[in-house]
């Protein structure tokens, strides 16, 4: 059996431990991996490993030995409770020896959750697994959480007193970070507001978010875009040595600006053109966005894009100009085009 999304996400909330396999494949080893963490701890509780109630089996193993499948679903635990045999990087490989597990299965054996990469609808094991009432099959594919699957997360991690702005804050923060740093930011911000029942803040969440070199782009943009025509060496100088070229940073500011640019010629409003930013901003950083198009304005935003752009020229041509000095004056320039 073949599960929807919407129906994936309420059965890693509430497996059906009737059932004999679950077959979890996508292309992205790290959602794989959250999503097989979080089925196992719900059909088995968290301690399940401790109690020897989980086993895990390579696919190797299986080639070798195509019986230990189903030896393992057989063997009788220690503790009680629902048992759990993990057979990681499945494959078409593994298809012998999952359909004999299967056939010798019954209720009360453990339960196989197999894990793999991608694979395609000919793929052997899929339809193994789709065509048994008796598996479940779900595809972990790359798309960003939705707000339900965020919202079972945080209720997962005891976070629900969030305010609706702010939880549009999460999910454009879901688009943007991969689901490993997605999962550390929740947990942070669990122990963050551990004891404190006050609504969570902007301020909390940017302080759980991960770092990263985006930080200090944004940082030098937010000097440009402001007038801190002072500022603009000393940072770009700690770029440089960071390994980060002109050609980047000229970029990075031309997208900005472009934006910028867009909000401040939108009809609808400078706060209704950065919400449909991709990849969208939230919190301090979106209010920094709509406070500078407005005062810019659309002549202004015009004029140092024009500086940009001859840059941008200048740079890939072969005149024989310091690539990180022309830059810089660039961006001094456009600083003093800044309203006073």
């Amino acid at each position: 059996m073949k599960l929807a999304a919407r129906d994936a996400l309420r059965f890693f909330a509430r497996p059906d431990k009737a059932k004999a396999a679950i077959l979890l494949h996508g292309p992205d080893a790290m959602r794989i991996a959250l999503k097989r963490k979080a089925l196992i701890d719900a059909l088995t509780g968290p301690n399940a490993d401790e109690e020897m109630r989980l086993t895990k089996l390579d696919a190797a193993v299986l080639r070798k030995d195509p019986a230990a499948l189903s030896d393992a679903t057989k063997a009788v635990g220690f503790f009680p409770g629902l048992r759990v045999v993990h057979v990681e990087s499945a494959a078409d490989s593994s298809t012998k020896a999952v359909k004999a597990a299967l056939e010798d299965w019954q209720m009360g054996d453990a339960i196989i959750v197999l894990t793999a990469g991608q694979l395609n609808a000919r793929s052997s094991l899929r339809k193994l697994i789709e065509g048994s009432q008796q598996c479940v099959a779900i595809g972990i594919y790359t798309d960003p959480p939705g707000r339900e699957e965020i919202e079972a997360q945080l209720a997962a991690k005891g976070l629900q007193n969030i305010p609706p702005d702010i939880m549009r804050d999460i999910q454009a923060l879901a688009q943007e970070l991969d689901p490993g740093d997605l999962a550390q930011t929740f947990e942070k911000l669990a122990l963050y507001k551990l004891g404190d029942a006050t609504p969570i803040t902007t301020q909390d969440l940017l302080c759980c978010t991960p770092a990263s070199h985006e930080a200090g782009l944004d940082e030098l943009l937010r000097h440009i875009a402001e007038g801190r025509s002072g500022e603009i060496g000393p940072h770009m100088a700690r770029l440089a040595s960071q390994g980060t070229n002109p050609t980047t940073l000229t970029i990075t500011a031309t997208r900005h600006f472009r934006q910028l640019h867009a909000a401040a010629a939108s009809k609808q409003g400078v706060e209704a053109a950065l919400s449909r930013l991709r990849p969208p901003v939230f919190g301090p950083r979106r209010d920094q966005m709509a406070r500078q198009a407005r005062n810019w304005g659309l002549h202004r935003l015009e004029a140092a894009l024009n500086v940009l752009m001859e840059t941008d020229l200048n740079l890939r041509s072969s005149k024989p100009y310091p690539p990180m000095a022309m830059t810089e004056r660039a961006f001094i320039r456009i600083a003093m085009m800044h309203p006073r």
